[in-house]
C-alpha cells in the first residue's frame, strides 16, 4: 500500500489510506472510494445518497469547477499531477479552497515529489501520496524549508514585506 502523508494540526503523519482508488473499468468495491470525475458524474449520486464516503480524482486537464455543486458531499478531491513539471494541480487546489471554500481533504496524487511540498501546502493541499518514497519527516522538512514567502496564498502566511513592518 502506498504511503499517504496527511497534514493535521500543523503536523505531518503517515497514515493508512482508507479509500480505494477505482479505475473506470473496475467494479466499485465496498467502503470509501475515489472515482474519476467522469465516473462520479455518472454514478456518484447513487453512492453519496447511500451514505458512502466518495472522493473524486481530477486530472490536470479537467475543471474543478465541474464539482462546485457536489463539493459539500465529497470526502476528498484527489488532484492528479501527471508529471513533476505540470503545475495545473496547484491552481485546482487553490480554486477548491479559495473560490469554492472546500473544507474537505485535497490530496495530491501522481508524480508527487517532496520538492513540491511547500508549494502544495501553500495552495491548500493537506494530503499527499508521494511517488518518491518520502516519509512524513521528509515531507515536513521540505514543506518548512523556506522561512519567508513573497506573496499571499491559501495557507495565509504573511508575506515578507508584512514581516518587515
Amino acid at each position: 500500500m502506498p504511503t499517504l502523508i496527511k497534514l493535521e494540526g500543523g503536523r505531518y503523519a503517515a497514515v493508512e489510506d482508507r479509500f480505494t482508488d477505482v479505475a473506470d473499468e473496475d467494479a466499485i468495491p465496498a467502503g470509501p472510494v475515489i472515482l474519476s470525475l467522469t465516473r462520479f458524474q455518472a454514478e456518484g449520486d447513487a453512492l453519496v445518497s447511500a451514505g458512502r464516503a466518495v472522493g473524486v480524482r481530477v486530472q490536470a486537464d479537467e475543471a474543478v469547477e465541474d464539482l462546485a455543486y457536489d463539493l459539500p458531499r465529497l470526502a476528498l478531491v484527489a488532484v492528479v499531477f501527471p508529471k513533476y513539471a505540470d503545475g495545473r494541480g496547484y491552481s485546482s487546489a487553490a480554486l477548491l479552497r479559495q473560490r469554492f471554500g472546500y473544507a474537505g481533504e485535497v490530496r495530491a496524487v501522481g508524480d508527487v515529489l517532496r520538492e513540491q511540498a511547500g508549494f502544495m501546502v501553500r495552495c491548500g493541499m493537506d494530503a499527499f501520496a508521494p511517488s518518491d518514497g518520502s516519509t512524513a519527516e521528509d515531507w515536513a522538512a521540505a514543506a518548512g524549508r523556506f522561512r519567508h514567502v513573497y506573496q499571499r496564498a491559501v495557507d495565509a502566511r504573511p508575506p515578507v514585506f508584512e514581516e518587515r513592518g
